[in-house]
């Protein structure tokens, strides 16, 4: 799934260079009274905002899930089933502090022995599966298609849009060599490398030569530290250059090193049981995601997961690019044989060449009662009108799987602006929106991070399924979802969304018209277990 990097300061700093060059009976309060609450506006403490996706809209004013809310009036005293949750992603590192305890374990496979003890077709996998083996960075499915050339399905599509990507990058690679450049300059001149705002304001007139450099870290430093500017500034040049080399590069072979065909869904025996995979910072976005669902709770450390019962299932699946029908098809259905119950797919695009491979799987994981949860994307579409693949319907057809939930993120802002100005949604083929902005979660070598995206929005629903899955095991995954669906907080509030930035009404920006809120969901999952 596309990165979204949006720092404000960096933003800032842009600019300065673009200016010089359910059931109602279930709520806790009627849905008539929450539209009618007063919006925050006080700011956000840090402790709240590290848990804001926990917290209750009614009591906190943010349109959190209530998770707090139903472990402390609903949960307290229970022990629910350990469910295996598979986590189709980037890579998680399986060794962090506050995940290693809730990492799944094979029990049918004996660790290094180099043999495939339960004949599942993938030795030694302890923990998962590796299917990028050694790979990282990889193209986007748009690229695939040019490189193959005229004659392949959307080609003329494919080579449109790439074309227009790399025209965007343009300025983009200029405001980059720009600030770097300036960066450079200012170091010089300090003869060090962590220069502070007071010594940039410091600079004479006389320097001319630094005027713009001034000017610009002026900017910059007065709303971050250096060593802040600094970590994200090689984010946002591994975004850049990573597009450039990369991902919209026809020329680039990011599979040569994984040495299956990539076209032959039965060339199977690739990969490997690295499930942190050769680089850990590349496993960042799924370290960060397998906490949302499962970073222990009350430990003190980092944030807290949604649920206290998953077993993680890491299956690295997804490069920095585009990933592979067949690996994700691949990763489904290991995941489905090997146990789990919920799969969290945060990951996306808007090209597929083997789209029915995909299909497959997710059908195979409904038939062995497992819930699928994917997150919508994050570039403001109206999937309604656009393909974002997988979904679990294209182009106006019929849904082809009762089993699929698709996620659009919240801010942590109650008002017009509840829906995360980058989450794609869609009155038909969106399903229901969870907290995806600003989401505090685990991520490599014992660090925690925010990060934002619907890729962090679907773990949060992933995280509430677990939680009913664990409690109410009797439950179907088809169940589930209806459970998730229907006892979600609806909102009737005007909200922003859309690449225009246009207003809408909230309950036409999704299916359900709602918010998840596990509370509600633990309610009616008791009351549905009971039938």
């Amino acid at each position: 799934m596309k990165r979204i990097f949006r720092p404000l300061y960096l933003s800032l700093a842009l600019g300065f260079i673009l200016a010089s060059c359910g059931s109602q009976k279930m709520l806790s309060t009627p849905v008539e009274n929450i539209d009618n609450l007063p919006l925050k506006t006080t700011p956000v403490t840090e402790n709240d905002l590290q848990r804001w996706s926990h917290l209750d809209l009614v009591k906190d004013t943010l349109p959190g899930m209530s998770v707090d809310k139903a472990y402390k009036e609903l949960l307290k005293g229970k022990k629910g089933q350990k469910v295996i949750v598979g986590i189709v992603d980037s890579g998680v590192d399986i060794n962090h502090e506050d995940l290693k305890a809730v990492i799944w374990t094979n029990p049918k496979e004996i660790a290094g022995n180099g043999i495939d003890d339960d004949k599942n077709g993938y030795i030694d996998d302890m923990h998962g599966w590796n299917f990028l083996g050694n790979a990282v960075h990889e193209q986007l499915e748009m690229t695939r298609i040019v490189k193959k050339g005229p004659g392949t399905p959307e080609y003329d599509k494919a080579k449109a849009k790439l074309e227009e990507e790399l025209k965007g990058l343009t300025p983009q690679k200029q405001q980059l060599d720009f600030i770097v450049n300036a960066e450079k300059q200012l170091a010089t001149y300090f003869k060090k490398s962590n220069f502070t705002l007071e010594e940039v304001k410091a600079i004479p007139a006389t320097e001319t030569s630094l005027a713009q450099p001034k000017a610009l870290f002026t900017n910059v430093l007065s709303s971050t530290s250096k060593a802040e500017f600094d970590k994200q500034i090689e984010e946002y040049k591994d975004y850049v250059y990573g597009q450039l080399n990369y991902n919209l590069n026809v020329d680039f072979d990011g599979r040569k090193i994984v040495g299956d065909n990539p076209n032959d869904l039965k060339d199977t025996k690739y990969g490997n049981n690295n499930v942190v995979g050769p680089e850990p910072k590349e496993a960042k976005h799924g370290t960060h995601v397998a906490g949302i669902v499962a970073q222990v709770r009350g430990n003190n450390k980092g944030g807290d997961g949604v649920t206290n019962n998953a077993q993680i299932m890491a299956l690295r699946a997804v490069p920095n690019g585009d990933e592979y029908d067949k690996d994700i098809a691949l990763a489904i259905r290991y995941a489905a044989d090997n146990g789990a119950k919920v799969i969290n797919g945060s990951f996306g695009k808007y090209f597929s060449q083997n789209k029915e491979w995909v299909i497959d799987a997710i059908k195979y994981a409904e038939s062995k009662d497992v819930l699928v949860v994917i997150a919508a994307g994050n570039e403001s579409y109206d999937l309604d009108v656009t393909n974002k693949y997988p979904n679990d319907t294209y182009d106006g057809s019929p849904e082809f799987a009762k089993n699929v939930l698709i996620i659009g993120a919240l801010s942590p802002t109650y008002g017009s602006k509840m829906v995360a100005d980058f989450s794609n949604y869609g009155k038909n083929n969106v399903d229901i929106f969870a907290p995806g902005d600003k989401i505090y979660a685990t991520t490599p070598l014992n660090t925690y991070e925010y990060l934002q995206g619907t890729s962090m929005a679907s773990p949060n629903v992933a995280g509430v399924a677990t939680l009913i899955r664990s409690y109410y095991p009797s439950l179907t995954a088809v169940q589930v979802k209806q459970i998730i669906m229907e006892s979600g907080t609806p909102l009737k509030n005007q909200v922003i969304i859309g690449e225009d930035k246009h207003k809408a009404n909230f309950a036409d920006a999704s299916k359900s018209g709602r918010i998840v809120n596990a509370y509600n969901a633990l309610v009616l999952a008791a009351k549905m277990a009971k039938k």
